[in-house]
C-alpha cells in the first residue's frame, strides 16, 4: 500500500509514544488522522499539537478493551472523512517485572484485554470496511518481546507473541479477501516513550516514590547501543507497509534475538 496525501489513518493509543509518532509522520505526508486514546487529557494535548502543525485531526477518547468504543472510533472516522485506509492498532501497556508464577491474574487480564482484544476489536471493526473498499492496510503494534523470550515479563511477551501470530495470519486472510489489502506487525526494540509512566497511571503497576520508569530503559538502551525515537519507529513502519512486508522490527539487537529464537526452534523440531 502506498501512503498518500488525502488518505485516512486511524491510530489507537495515539496520544503519546509510538502512536503519536505515527500521527506526526502520517500528517507530514498529508494523511488525515483519527486518533484515540484512553486518556482524554493526553488526547486533547496531542490533537492540539498536531493541529498546530497543520494536521487534519479528529480525536475521540476510547478504551480499546470495549469493541463498542472501537466502533465509535470507526463511526467518527466515517462521519468526518467517509473512508479509512490505514488502521494502526497501537494501544498498549506494560506489566510488572515478576516470574510467570508470581504475576497477578489481574495483570494477565489487563494485558489480554488491551493488547490482544484491543487488536482483535480493531480488526473486527475495521477489516470489513477495508474489504468493502478493496484496499487498505492494518498495522498492529507488538514489540521485540513478541519475537523472542523476555523473562520476567511473561504477560507482556505472551500477548506480544500472540499479536505477531495473529497478524501473520490476518495478512493471509486479508489478501484472500482482496489483493489490495495487507497487514504488518511492528516489533520495535527499545523506544523512548512514556509507556511505563502511562501504564502506572492506568493502574498496571505501582511505581516506588520518586522513581523514573524511563530511566531503567534508558540505561539498558545505552548498554545495548541506542534507543529509538517514536518518529524513527514510525518511519520504519511506513516503509514496511509500502513494501508489503508483514514484519518490521527496528532496533539494536532485535534481529539477532529473533534469529537465535528461530534457530533454537528449528533445532528442536528437526
Amino acid at each position: 500500500m502506498r501512503v498518500e496525501p488525502g488518505q485516512v489513518a486511524v491510530i489507537t493509543g495515539g496520544a503519546s509514544g509510538i502512536g503519536f509518532g505515527l500521527a506526526e509522520v502520517l500528517a507530514g505526508r498529508g494523511v488525515r488522522l483519527v486518533i484515540s486514546d484512553v486518556r482524554p487529557d493526553g488526547l486533547a494535548s496531542a490533537a492540539s499539537s498536531l493541529k498546530e502543525k497543520g494536521a487534519d485531526v479528529t480525536a475521540l477518547a476510547a478504551d480499546v478493551r470495549e469493541e463498542s468504543a472501537v466502533r465509535a472510533v470507526a463511526d467518527a472516522a466515517l462521519s468526518a472523512y467517509g473512508q479509512v485506509d490505514l488502521v494502526c492498532n497501537n494501544a498498549g501497556v506494560v506489566c510488572p517485572a515478576a516470574s510467570m508464577w508470581d504475576q497477578d491474574p489481574a495483570t494477565w487480564r489487563r494485558m489480554i484485554d488491551i493488547k490482544m482484544l484491543g487488536v482483535i476489536h480493531g480488526v473486527r471493526v475495521f477489516a470489513p470496511l477495508l474489504i468493502r473498499r478493496g484496499s487498505g492496510h492494518i498495522l498492529n503494534t507488538a514489540s521485540s518481546g513478541g519475537l523472542a523470550p523476555l523473562p520476567g515479563r511473561t504477560p507482556y511477551t505472551g500477548t506480544m507473541h500472540a499479536v505477531v501470530g495473529l497478524t501473520e495470519t490476518l495478512d493471509l486472510e486479508l489478501k484472500e479477501a482482496a489483493p489490495g489489502l495487507g497487514a504488518t506487525v511492528l516489533c520495535p526494540g527499545l523506544v523512548d516513550t512514556p509507556l511505563g509512566a502511562n501504564s502506572a497511571a492506568l493502574g498496571a503497576f505501582t511505581l516506588p516514590p520518586g522513581s523514573n520508569p524511563g530511566e531503567g530503559m534508558r540505561s539498558q538502551a545505552a548498554a545495548q547501543g541506542g534507543i529509538l525515537t517514536p518518529v524513527e519507529v514510525a518511519e520504519e513502519a511506513l516503509k514496511a507497509i509500502e513494501a508489503g512486508r508483514v514484519h518490521v522490527a527496528p532496533g539494536t539487537g532485535v534481529a539477532d534475538r529473533a534469529r537465535t529464537r528461530v534457530e533454537s526452534l528449528l533445532s528442536d523440531i528437526t
